[in-house]
């Protein structure tokens, strides 16, 4: 492990040394950046989270022991520098008549359980006409956007905001003030959710990438728009029916969409979205789909998607001194069909309601804040009629977060 931490510092050094002579060739100009953050949590619960806690998204279920003790019911903390990082942009030379651009940047997240070690953030290059672009790489999900919250916690907002950086290749096109979006999207790091737990291989097997179309209305301090996304994974390519394998064509194709505001001043923060979300697990959010028929000879499985309706509000003012305020609700909306089992993230949440409050002191290259997060979540049984959750019962989690981050 520790060969691996030593690579960002190296590549930092060869970059700088090297620095120079790149910028020397005619058309190219570097621009290294980077932070060095540190996060201390504190929560009153045990989550559903992950980061060993940073990356959080809402409290857990009761557990009882065989005494009738909650097992959930436990206060956890810690401190980490997981989201450092380093980024490279490039200015290249000009591709006939297209600027050429490129970026690279990384942080210590590491994989899975696998922390402190090196992870791809973004890793893109783009070819510019003027009124029109074509991005290929990774970088975030369309349905992230320019319209996302100003706040201390890593989670940006989610499980109520898209949060995925995703490989796609995007067309833009701009022309006074309207930005259409076309965006082909595949996983990588965030994976939609399925028979087998968290996976690639659902959209693998698929063939078929991610759709998204978008339309955006800006000016100098506003932004207004829309986007749609179809998702269309396969669950299973076999399955097993008393101790026989059979091949079997399974798909579910979903489709979500989203309408997003930002409106900005120098003292102001004002941005808000809305998401119907139609199995978009690979975004951070709760959802699936459910089985609502089964072949009694081969197994093969048949399946109708459930719906969630997530929004939220965002609010800052200030500039040296910056408070903040969020507030995030979802609510499952169930499904159209008739299902026998949920398949998903979440698939027993009924609904969640989320309130943060943070204050802010931003410097020059530095912004040290505190922000204190409070989180409800309702858990109840399926109703197989509809997909719907019914007699729930909820849990809360306060959660106290302190970052201080350098920026350079």
């Amino acid at each position: 492990m520790k060969k691996y931490l030593l690579l960002l510092p190296l590549l930092a050094l060869a970059i700088i040394a090297n620095a120079e002579e790149v910028q020397s060739k005619k058309g190219f100009e570097l621009k290294l950046y980077g932070q060095v953050r540190a996060d201390l949590f504190y929560n009153t619960r045990a989550n559903a989270e992950s980061v060993d806690g940073l990356f959080y998204s809402y409290p857990m279920d009761i557990k009882l022991d065989a005494e009738g003790n909650d097992l959930n019911d436990q206060d956890n903390s810690n401190m980490y520098l997981l989201y450092s990082r380093l980024g490279l942009d490039v200015k290249g030379p000009k591709l006939g008549s297209a600027k050429t651009s490129a970026k690279i940047e990384f942080d210590f997240r590491g994989s899975g359980t696998t922390l402190s070690l090196i992870r791809l953030r973004h890793a893109y290059f783009n070819f510019d006409w003027g009124k029109s672009s074509v991005l290929a790489g990774q970088t975030w999900h369309p349905f992230f956007g320019e319209v996302s919250p100003q706040m201390l916690n890593l989670n940006t907002g989610a499980p109520f905001q898209p949060f995925s950086r995703a490989p796609q290749v995007r067309y833009r096109f701009n022309h006074n003030g309207l930005q259409l979006t076309a965006s082909a999207v595949w996983q990588s790091q965030f994976l939609s959710n399925g028979p087998d737990g968290k996976s690639n291989k659902y959209i693998k097997n698929s063939c078929v990438p991610e759709i998204h179309f978008g339309a955006d209305y800006k000016t100098s301090n506003l932004i207004v728009g829309a986007g749609a996304d179809m998702t269309s994974l396969v669950p299973r390519t076999q399955s097993t029916v008393d101790s026989n394998t059979y091949k079997v064509n399974e798909r579910i194709t979903t489709v979500s969409g989203e309408v997003h505001a930002k409106y900005t001043t120098p003292m102001w923060y004002f941005a808000a979205k809305s998401t119907l979300a139609s199995n978009l697990t690979q975004t951070s959010m709760l959802g699936g789909y459910g089985v609502c028929d089964i072949d009694p000879i081969t197994g093969q499985q048949s399946y109708t998607p459930t719906y969630n309706s997530s929004s939220w509000v965002n609010v800052v003012w200030g500039k040296k001194w910056k408070v903040g305020a969020f507030g995030g609700y979802m609510k499952n909306l169930g499904s159209t069909k008739e299902v026998s089992s949920l398949i998903g993230t979440g698939v027993d949440v009924d609904q969640i309601v989320c309130g943060s409050a943070e204050v802010t002191y931003n410097l020059p290259h530095w912004r040290i804040g505190l922000e204190y997060n409070y989180t409800a979540a309702w858990y109840g049984d399926l109703n197989k009629a509809n997909g719907k959750i019914v007699n729930t019962h909820s849990v809360d989690n306060h959660r106290i977060v302190a970052s201080a981050t350098f920026s350079f």
